[in-house]
């Protein structure tokens, strides 16, 4: 293939990713222009608001539940967070370094059980909730417990990580007399920035974003401040709640999105070598 085909080729892909990402950046787009849109109701005739305003705003956080379902959904996400972390960067260490009996059979259950969606268990995780919890049940409590319990099945891309880095660290640090717990809190995590980073990101993301388990698990709770955000703005959408509320959605979810966005563009490095293996080799 001569420079120029090769070249034409390149801009061509240019032109279809760019194609692509204005596809995706429009309902993004429009739903932060009708945060600021000063006219009531779910529709309207033209594309930019013909009264700016910044009521909506305003409203989301003097008038609405919004402030309670930020905090309950920053809280379990945090907690979800380290627990999650913690779990599988522990798990993926012990399935890289240690060589056990039940090692590969357990290794390919697990993999084959997180390929199962989370919601085909809904049913049976909510009764077995009510049995944990019989009194607070459908709290954050219960939340934490479902983000957090099936953690350590995602274990195979921080796993392909540590396989990555040298096992001639952990043998001097065996030698020098440490320990398994030791090495691992010494040596291998500071060598492993980008897969802590990567599992943080994955780990945060999921408890930030979930409507389902939160819908199934908080349904008929009559006090609106336990909701997260995701519940919350939903009821938003309903039929009886859409015209009054849908502006004001719209500014949630910009003051929803824009936090998350700008900490994935601040860490999208690290990310990207937490999925590639990116391990200091040594």
């Amino acid at each position: 293939m001569t420079f120029k085909a090769q070249k034409n080729k390149s801009v061509f892909g240019q032109l279809i990713l760019t194609a692509l990402s204005v596809i995706w950046i429009i309902p993004l787009f429009y739903l932060a222009v009708q945060s600021f849109r000063g006219e009531p109701g779910a529709w309207s005739p033209t594309f930019f608001p013909q009264e700016w305003t910044l009521d909506n705003y305003k409203r989301l956080f003097t008038q609405t539940n919004f402030p309670y379902w930020y905090l309950n959904t920053l809280i379990i996400a945090i907690i979800s967070c380290v627990i999650t972390t913690s779990f599988v960067l522990a798990v993926s260490y012990a399935f890289s370094r240690m060589k056990f009996k039940l090692r590969k059979p357990m290794m390919n259950m697990m993999l084959i059980l997180g390929m199962f969606p989370g919601f085909m268990s809904m049913s049976a995780v909510y009764f077995l909730l009510k049995i944990l919890l019989p009194n607070n049940y459908q709290s954050m409590a219960s939340l934490i417990i479902v983000y957090s319990a099936g953690a350590a099945l995602s274990y195979y891309v921080a796993k392909g990580f540590f396989d990555t880095v040298p096992k001639s660290l952990d043998e001097a640090a065996r030698i020098d007399g440490a320990g398994r717990a030791r090495i691992f809190a010494k040596i291998i995590l500071p060598l492993s920035k980008s897969i802590i980073i990567y599992t943080v990101l994955i780990s945060f993301i999921s408890p930030w974003c979930d409507f389902i388990f939160v819908s199934y698990i908080m349904s008929g709770v009559p006090d609106t401040t336990k909701y997260t955000v995701a519940l919350g703005m939903y009821r938003w959408l309903e039929r009886e709640s859409i015209q009054q509320y849908f502006t004001t959605f719209c500014a949630a979810a910009v003051v929803v999105a824009v936090p998350i966005t700008l900490l994935f563009m601040w860490l999208q490095k690290y990310y990207v070598e937490g999925v590639t293996g990116g391990a200091v080799k040594g």
